[in-house]
């Protein structure tokens, strides 16, 4: 038993088989204190804990070092100037977690635990290992989905993410550093959180401890019912620090749906660039509260510009869904079939007005499953419009909207322009997506940031 005080008052916290309802635990005459109950989260590891999986996986890595002629030794003075760069390839081993969605071998994980695999190997809490297929994976949600040749295996039960609350109790298993089967838990600290580089996932937050080794493994509620995939942590140290995010539940259910139809995935765009309403905007724009999205830009002949959207509209509903922040249009947006016409409630001089957009498909790079793993970037861009080319002093180039996985780790930001792969000028994103498959393996990205240039060095697919 441990107990909580806060100024006079003392909490009891006592274990339990569930959550109870407050009772008054007697302190002494004519004083109480309330008494909550904690979960005890045995039965549901027992009854859960074999459907996650740990996965281990082969990557080949590149790496470059520095070769001297025959019989120059390291020491000689001489030995910078004769040095010369070597490229090579090593392997390397990582580990993640995932969890068995289907009873013949189906399993959901994050797509940076498997993504450049030369070789994936499951691991179940019965001991049994099997040999992995990366089916296919998606970049911009970071979900990916592994088959293994097994039958009869316990699976999940899937839950509700917009059901769980701020404040309710959620469990992890994983494989945090390879430790197998671990249980960490806690409570979700917040719900649609926006993270850089991330605008299409509403996250949700917990303070459940996550390391490295856990991506990619379920969180549960108190029913047993998973609800997200760990997914990221914020941190100063590289290793658990209170902030932790999961992908819910139904936005990889519906990444591995579109993956086993058609080996990708297919999102809507409206093609502009938004902004937070802040109070003083909102006063500016007559609006009472600083909800929706502030449209900064329209991209010229996308949907939203086609549609007569112009920058200074504020949106406030998608279909009659009300929009908090600018992350939920993203969101919202993205969720809607390409070719489907969008009801959007627009604020615009001072009054309410409807616009209906045809919602376009939103371009990224993406994996196609195949089975030798091959890498993707994560990066969503499209080409630059004439007013862009004209401000950033350049006639040709990519502008990237979006970005994460392995293009969020090599430093690329939303907002750089792509102006070049290997010294080949890029004008489109079908040339982009080319060159990137004609590097095979490392590709230097000529980026204009700002007023600056510089290389950036990735992997192509």
């Amino acid at each position: 038993m441990a107990v909580w005080r806060c100024g006079c008052a003392a909490m009891l916290l006592v274990l339990a088989g569930s959550v109870a309802a407050p009772v008054m635990a007697q302190q002494g005459p004519g004083n109480a204190v309330p008494q909550v109950s904690v979960p005890n989260f045995a039965t549901l590891v027992k009854r859960y804990g074999p459907t996650v999986v740990n996965i281990s996986v082969v990557h080949e890595v590149a790496q470059v070092g520095l070769a001297l002629p025959p019989g120059m030794e390291p020491g000689n003075p001489l030995a910078p100037f004769f040095a010369r760069r070597v490229i090579g390839n090593r392997e390397e081993i990582s580990l993640g977690s995932g969890f068995i969605v289907t009873s013949d071998g189906y399993i959901l994980t994050n797509r940076h635990v498997v993504a450049d695999a030369q070789s994936v190997e499951v691991k179940l809490t019965d001991k049994r290992e099997f040999k992995g297929t990366v089916i296919g994976s998606d970049a911009l949600s970071d979900v990916a989905l592994v088959k293994i040749d097994a039958d009869n295996l316990p699976v999940v039960t899937t839950g509700d993410p917009q059901r769980t609350e701020v404040g309710d109790w959620v469990m992890a298993i994983g494989s945090p550093y390879g430790f197998a089967n671990t249980v960490t838990a806690g409570i979700v600290s917040a719900k649609s959180r926006s993270l850089p580089g991330e605008s299409y996932i509403p996250f949700i937050q917990t303070d459940v401890p996550i390391n490295p080794g856990n991506s990619g493994g379920p969180l549960f509620d108190l029913q047993g019912r998973v609800v997200g995939i760990n997914s990221t942590i914020y941190s100063r140290t590289g290793g658990y620090q209170g902030l932790s995010f999961a992908i819910p539940i139904d936005i990889a259910l519906d990444v591995k749906d579109q993956l086993l139809k058609s080996g990708h995935v297919v999102r809507g765009r409206l093609g502009v660039s938004v902004q937070e309403v802040s109070q003083s905007l909102a006063r500016s724009f007559g609006l009472t509260r600083p909800d929706g999205a502030l449209v900064s830009s329209v991209e010229a002949g996308g949907p939203a510009a086609q549609a007569g959207l112009r920058p200074g509209d504020v949106v406030l509903a998608v279909n009659g869904a009300a929009l908090e922040d600018s992350a939920d249009l993203l969101v919202t947006v993205a969720k809607l079939k390409p070719g489907s016409t969008a009801d959007l409630t627009v604020w615009r001089d001072g009054g309410a007005a409807h616009v209906g957009v045809t919602v376009g498909t939103l371009t990224a790079v993406a994996s196609d499953g195949s089975a030798a793993g091959k890498g993707v970037l994560g990066i969503t861009a499209r080409a630059l419009t004439p007013a862009e080319q004209r401000n950033a002093q350049v006639d040709h180039g990519l502008l990237i909207e979006q970005v994460s996985g392995p293009a969020s780790g090599a430093g690329l930001k939303p907002g750089d322009i792509v102006l070049a792969v290997d010294q080949a000028p890029v004008s489109t994103f079908t040339q982009f997506v080319d060159q990137l498959r004609q590097a095979g393996g490392n590709a230097a990205l000529l980026i204009q940031r700002g007023n600056a240039r510089l290389y950036v060095p990735m992997r192509g697919e």
